[in-house]
């Protein structure tokens, strides 16, 4: 087989190394046809070890490798995609009209297993969710982690099952109607087991992140960079059948080519689902507010997907809790017109002045032309509730009446709803920051960091969980008898009910922004907010006192669905809602 790599960093000889062969070495050629490149030809099975050696150096594991059997730090094996046998063939599963489940591996079970995770898709298609959507799997150091700290982007954590385990899951995933997305990250990478720069300028200090020196997508040597990110990019929509990508924090993708990096993304991506004949779509998480990043490349946008709507979780979450801490202060000061504004217009900041950021931010969307599913609308996600200091969930501090306000307000909003694993049942377990760095240094470091980041913003160091100890995982994984009891099984079965409300109800599903009324209330006429989605309204209280609501004189409605008993409006469209509750009302 042909074994390849880009290494421009070589000054004079690059040797492939094959610990399990006859020969276990061989030098490398440059490649006449590709600058950089050195190439060999050697007898290697699906499984063989393997590793470069730059100039007589240590041999380190091959940047493209698609599996790291003893973790970031270890050879490379070879896989041979084609050997594994795949169950039906999959048509498929599109992004309209999707309800997605963030889901972490490591946590989704206490076995943290590709496998283990299998065995509860039923509980997903039972709820009426569409596509999962996991987080990173690419290797990182120890057994647990977020993911976000991965290496090797072609290649597959190896606790979690490797590559077969995500073929599995991705099989058994399809077999049950389910699509799958992946979270990749292209915006850094680990800072352990990172051999990148050894090989090529993967990295430039043209730019800077939060993580330090940017990958490398404009300098010298990017059209290799930008080569690697976009095909393994594919490699895991072709290889794994995945249904799409979601693509970590694009803002620190700095890229000042005429051609963006992300445009260029999304025009292979459309070229392989045409070529595959099944629809594929990336997700962008993006902080910059700009409507762009989902716009078609032919009217000059990125020509993204869909991306996640933080404006409307800030909202959302300021409304239910009323935090006003950093990025939330310009929520706080009038969340539930900040909720409306999100409801209608995706965005709160569309060039308004951001007090977190000290400058004006964003632009308006173009409702009449940006379907309403390219955005996410969410009420928790990973980053929501792990990067608070405790790990903390809305449902430790929220009545399950309020919960289910923000379900009503997710799942029958305008966007794209995105739920977080074990958010449907009020999970009581937190989701906590963990790590398992196997560098003593770069785990102490992380601690502290941890200790010194909270305690710079009022808590006791000693109260923050240590990332390393093994029991913030545990805390972290899911209680599978929690759905059996209540006032979780309650909640399940609402989360149930309007996500098969959503299915049923093409209003629901009317990506048409423009189309979406909304009103609210505060003060002496309590604290409200009804909206409109064709046929369908939606009116919830999240006061501890009843409201009374006036929807306008419409004819008679009938209730859909609610979450405490109530009475549909009469002719003057008059409603009377209980304390923290909430209604769909249908013709």
């Amino acid at each position: 087989m042909l074994f390849d790599v880009w290494a421009p960093e070589a000054e004079e000889r690059v040797t492939l190394h094959l610990p399990d062969a006859a020969v276990p070495t061989y030098p490398m050629e440059r490649d006449p046809d590709r600058a950089g490149w050195w190439v060999v030809r050697a007898e290697a099975a699906h499984g063989s070890p393997y590793g470069f050696a730059l100039d007589g150096g240590p041999v380190r594991p091959d940047p493209r490798s698609r599996r790291q059997p003893d973790g970031p730090d270890g050879s490379s094996a070879v896989v041979d995609h084609e050997a594994y046998v795949w169950g039906e063939e999959w048509a498929g599963r599109p992004l309209a009209g999707a309800v997605l489940y963030e889901l972490h591996i490591g946590t989704y079970t206490r076995e943290g297993t590709f496998d283990a995770a299998s065995k509860r898709l039923g509980h997903l298609v039972d709820l009426g969710i569409t596509h999962v959507e996991l987080m990173p799997v690419c290797p990182f150091p120890g057994t647990h982690g977020w993911g976000y700290e991965g290496v090797s982007l072609w290649a597959v954590h190896e606790p979690y099952g490797g590559p077969d385990g995500l073929k599995r899951f991705v099989d058994a995933a399809h077999a049950a109607g389910l699509g799958v997305v992946l979270d990749v990250v292209h915006n850094h990478l680990g800072p352990s087991g990172n051999y990148l720069p050894l090989f090529g300028p993967y990295f430039t200090d043209s730019h800077h992140t939060p993580w330090g020196s940017a990958v490398n997508l404009d300098a010298p040597g990017s059209d290799e960079v930008r080569d690697y990110l976009r095909e393994s990019a594919l490699a895991w929509l072709r290889d794994y059948r995945l249904d799409g990508l979601r693509l970590d924090a694009v803002h620190a993708l700095a890229d000042t080519r005429a051609l963006h990096f992300l445009e260029e993304l999304s025009a292979a991506v459309d070229a392989l689902a045409a070529e595959l004949d099944r629809p594929l779509f990336l997700i962008a998480e993006s902080d910059l507010g700009d409507p762009r990043t989902v716009t078609a490349r032919e009217a000059g946008g990125l020509g993204l997907h869909a991306q996640w709507n933080d404006d409307f979780h800030h909202a959302l979450h300021t409304a239910l809790t009323g935090e006003s801490q950093g990025y939330y202060a310009d929520f706080a000061r009038a969340p539930l017109e900040a909720l409306t504004k999100t409801l209608t217009r995706a965005f709160f900041h569309d060039g308004t002045y951001s007090s977190f950021r000290g400058r004006r931010h964003g632009r308006p969307v173009d409702r009449t032309s940006t379907p309403a599913h390219r955005f996410l609308g969410y009420a928790q996600t990973h980053d929501q509730v792990g990067n608070r200091a405790l790990g903390d969930r809305l449902s430790s501090s929220l009545s399950p009446g309020l919960l289910a306000c923000a379900a009503a307000l997710v799942l029958t909003g305008p966007f794209t709803p995105m739920l977080f694993m074990g958010e449907e049942w009020g999970a009581r377990t937190p989701w906590q920051f963990f790590t398992d760095h196997t560098d003593p240094e770069l785990a102490e470091a992380v601690r502290n960091g941890r200790r010194r980041e909270f305690g710079a913003h009022g808590w006791a160091e000693e109260d923050i969980p240590d990332p390393q100890d093994p029991r913030t995982r545990e805390r972290s994984c899911l209680d599978w008898s929690e759905p059996d009891q209540e006032p979780h099984a309650r909640l399940l079965a609402w989360h149930r009910e309007l996500i098969a409300l959503r299915r049923s109800c093409p209003d629901l599903l009317d990506p048409d922004l423009s189309a979406v009324r909304a009103a609210h209330a505060t003060g002496g006429a309590g604290r409200w907010i009804a909206y409109r989605r064709g046929d369908i309204r939606v009116a919830v209280n999240l006061s501890d006192t009843a409201a009374t609501i006036g929807l306008g004189r419409n004819g008679r409605s009938r209730v859909l669905a609610a979450w405490e008993p109530v009475q549909a409006p009469g002719q003057d469209g008059v409603l009377t809602l209980p304390a923290e509750s909430c209604v769909v009302l249908g013709s």
